[in-house]
């Protein structure tokens, strides 16, 4: 048997189990998440909100999100990492006005090591005025901002509100800690918007400026305009308003404002001012056929993926106002990322009504993994 071999042939079973590192154990597990930022804006609609999903899609910042929980006034972010929630809160802090206060809580420490486990807290509050709010400033602020009238309209809530007085266009714009400095808040409720038709409408052609008036809208075209509710038809009672609304409106047009003459104003400012001042109806936009601008609309926008619960009826209504705002405002547009509905025919800028739509030039193609650059189905990956 000496430099005998021996051979034999027997099957070998492997058994591959997969493994998970540490951090991944703990991202898997939904419960698990070392700080978190809480948005909220005690308003009743959420057009501010739509507005700030956008540009977190558009610059990338839920990427280091764990999960993304949506409440009645606001949103939950859950992170991994305190780094990544401070860099969450500065962004917000950039984009929209705000103020923050944050806390942490033990959880775990050890002693021998000198090391400790907190999870952190950033509770953000956004200011409680969106996009065509009415709001009554200060006596004080108003004079700061060049002697503008105290009941201003919003026109627009970016990093910073935007405001104009519909009787002299003049606009002025109130950063953060200006407002918390004199707070001030909506006067009507969104839902209390009334439907006008416009009877008479004139343009102002010489425009009385005050001794250290700021800065004139460019954009708008002060009008004189008597306007009658479309619920009083029958009575033929009428208001008289100035509006910035002048380029837009003609006899016969509809246009959506509030009815301050009838309205409760409980206001600490509004029951200052001489009764004189306040005038008895504020325009806010034109009003066109909502059906007929959906049914046209040939463009979409991406939505966080988020969780939701306990969510208002009303969202829908409050998600088409914010569509209908970028078609209308350019200032908020170019900040969003806009993407062609394929499904939609093209069609031209503007519709029968003139309603103000999106050019083609102004949208994005939307990408799909499937199909390669030029529209046909894409080849197979190489392996």
């Amino acid at each position: 048997m000496n430099g005998a071999i021996l051979q034999q042939v027997f099957v070998v079973d492997y058994v591959v189990q997969s493994q998970m590192c540490g951090d991944c154990h703990r991202v898997e597990a939904k419960d698990f998440w070392k700080a978190v930022i809480q948005v909220r804006q005690k308003t009743l609609h959420k057009k501010t909100f739509y507005y700030l999903e956008q540009l977190i899609l558009k610059y990338g910042m839920h990427q280091n999100t764990l999960r993304i929980k949506e409440i009645h006034d606001g949103l939950d972010f859950y992170y991994s990492s305190k780094q990544h929630a401070q860099k969450m809160v500065e962004f917000l802090q950039c984009t929209v006005p705000c103020r923050y206060k944050a806390s942490q809580r033990l959880i775990s420490q050890d002693i021998h090591s000198n090391t400790y486990n907190y999870k952190s807290t950033f509770s953000v509050e956004i200011v409680p005025i969106c996009k065509d709010n009415v709001v009554c400033l200060s006596p004080k602020l108003a004079q700061s901002l060049g002697n503008m009238n105290q009941i201003c309209v919003c026109i627009r809530v970016t990093s910073a509100i935007h405001l104009i007085d519909p009787n002299t266009l003049q606009v002025a714009d109130i950063d953060g800690s200006t407002f918390w400095s004199h707070p001030f808040n909506s006067l009507c409720h969104p839902k209390q918007l009334e439907e006008f038709i416009v009877m008479e409408c004139s343009i102002v052609q010489d425009i009385k400026r005050a001794a250290g008036a700021g800065m004139i809208s460019k954009k708008h075209t002060l009008g004189e305009v008597w306007v009658q509710k479309t619920s009083e038809m029958n009575t033929g009672k009428q208001y008289f308003c100035r509006t910035h609304l002048g380029h837009l409106l003609n006899p016969g047009d509809l246009v959506l404002g509030f009815d301050l003459a009838n309205c409760n104003l409980n206001d600490e400012h509004v029951n200052k001012m001489n009764s004189d001042r306040v005038p008895d109806v504020v325009l806010i936009k034109k009003s066109y056929d909502r059906t007929k601008r959906q049914r046209r609309r040939n463009w979409k926008l991406k939505e966080l993926a988020r969780e939701r619960e306990n969510m208002d009826t009303d969202d829908e209504r409050q998600y088409q106002d914010f569509l209908e705002d970028l078609e209308e405002d350019e200032a908020i547009r170019k900040n969003v990322n806009i993407y062609r509905d394929s499904a939609i025919p093209v069609e031209s800028d503007t519709d029968d009504e003139g309603a103000p739509r999106i050019s083609l030039a102004e949208m994005l193609e939307d990408l799909h993994i499937s199909q390669d650059a030029t529209g046909e189905e894409g080849a197979s990956m190489l392996t």
